[in-house]
């Protein structure tokens, strides 16, 4: 018979949360974010129930943003979201990527007017990267799926579009994108 022990404790383990308190800290989370593949996949829904916003500045917007997002740069939104967005309406937000923390300041300017506020980890960076569509001033483009943030339908590494990797998508060539299987 062979006996088995258990490894030996890493230091990453030497300060540990309990069972409750992990538990409490994951739901908290999944609580105030969302990932851009479940936003995705919840626009492409009839009727979403949430209003998406991105809170960048003007001229990061015209370079590219989500279709259908509504545009309300972080500094406006204390006086211009109750002329917008209902009070009580869920709201998305977003900005650059998560190197950035605008959208979590944008979240809780949201959240310090009522609003029931989720923050779209990843933003418009992993929005693109992942292979989603984007509208920009040349219309709605496309770029393939980053490998590094998404399994391809043919395998990690592959292009998960037509055309070659890194090349602009446009018009008839946008594929639907993929979404994460987790």
């Amino acid at each position: 018979m062979t006996e088995t022990t258990a490894p030996a404790a890493s230091a990453l383990f030497e300060h540990v949360a309990t069972r409750d308190e992990a538990i409490a800290h994951f739901r908290g989370r999944l609580a105030v974010e969302v990932d851009v593949s479940d936003v995705a996949a919840a626009l492409g829904e009839p009727g979403p129930g949430f209003v998406l916003v991105d809170t960048r500045s003007d001229e990061s917007w015209a370079q590219g943003h989500v279709p259908g997002a509504l545009h309300l740069p972080r500094r406006r939104i204390e006086d211009l979201a109750p002329e917008l967005i209902p009070t009580g309406t869920p709201v998305v937000v977003y900005c650059w990527g998560p190197g950035c923390n605008g959208a979590t300041r944008a979240a809780l300017e949201f959240a310090l007017l009522g609003y029931p506020v989720k923050e779209m980890i990843g933003g418009f960076e992993y929005w693109v990267r992942e292979g989603f569509a984007f509208d920009s001033a040349d219309g709605l483009a496309q770029l393939p799926a980053d490998a590094l943030t998404n399994v391809a339908p043919d395998g990690f590494g592959a292009a998960s579009t037509p055309g070659t990797r890194g090349e602009l998508l446009t018009g008839d060539a946008i594929a639907s994108g993929i979404t994460c299987a987790c």
